[in-house]
């Protein structure tokens, strides 16, 4: 598919790293089509392998930093939200668009959302939870980190990567939201992690464990 051409209808632009058309492979929409916008940048991260030492969150395993990746660059709303329409495939049902980073809450605002909104795109997000969000949102998932201060206390899904002894699934169990996820740590110890995750759902059920499909499947 051709990225289409800039209608340029304002003034706002979000930076974009890459856009592409996918199956979610994680978290309670695993195994749904979705388009994936991943917006540039981060506020626990620069990206760059030479500051991971002293980042807060040290684990990362994404490609954030930049505008290279396919139909990457900058984007008004409208432009952003005309995109994610040409890589849907279906005319009969509503556009799904997973915004992830980086962290995209350092750019997603009102006029972005509305821009969605006018075009009946269903909007899911994926957040550290340390910035503020705006409200239309239909989706909320919260990716805490540890050393961090969680701003958005509420949604639809949190998910915590799990072994990490400076982050506990208990920290966060007095949050409101509606499904509590742990996801394998994804390092050397793989299985161990898993066995891990497993043990803790079993003794503790309010918890479900969510698996990196798309790893496994071996698509994006």
């Amino acid at each position: 598919m051709r990225p289409l051409p800039l209608l340029m209808k304002d003034r706002s632009t979000y930076k974009i790293k890459e856009i592409y058309y996918t199956i979610q492979g994680e978290g309670y929409h695993s195994g749904r089509a979705a388009v994936f916008c991943r917006m540039s940048g981060c506020n626990l991260w620069s990206g760059l392998e030479k500051d991971r030492d002293t980042a807060i969150c040290k684990f990362c395993d994404t490609d954030f930093w930049g505008m290279d990746g396919r139909y990457g660059g900058k984007y008004t709303s409208d432009d952003l939200a005309a995109q994610i329409m040409a890589l849907w495939p279906s005319e009969t049902t509503s556009p799904f668009v997973v915004i992830t980073g980086g962290e995209p809450a350092l750019q997603i605002d009102e006029a972005l959302v509305n821009a969605f909104q006018a075009q009946n795109i269903e909007i899911a997000i994926e957040t550290n939870g340390t910035l503020a969000l705006p409200d239309g949102i239909n989706w909320v998932c919260v990716s805490p980190k540890a050393d961090t201060e969680i701003i958005v206390t509420k949604g639809d899904e949190l998910k915590l990567v799990y072994p990490q002894q400076e982050n506990r699934p208990s920290q966060y169990e007095h949050l409101d939201f509606k499904n509590y996820y742990l996801q394998p740590l994804d390092d050397d110890h793989q299985a161990d992690n898993i066995r891990a995750c497993m043990e803790y759902v079993r003794e503790n059920p309010q918890w479900k464990l969510s698996l990196q499909t798309h790893k496994i499947l071996g698509i994006d």
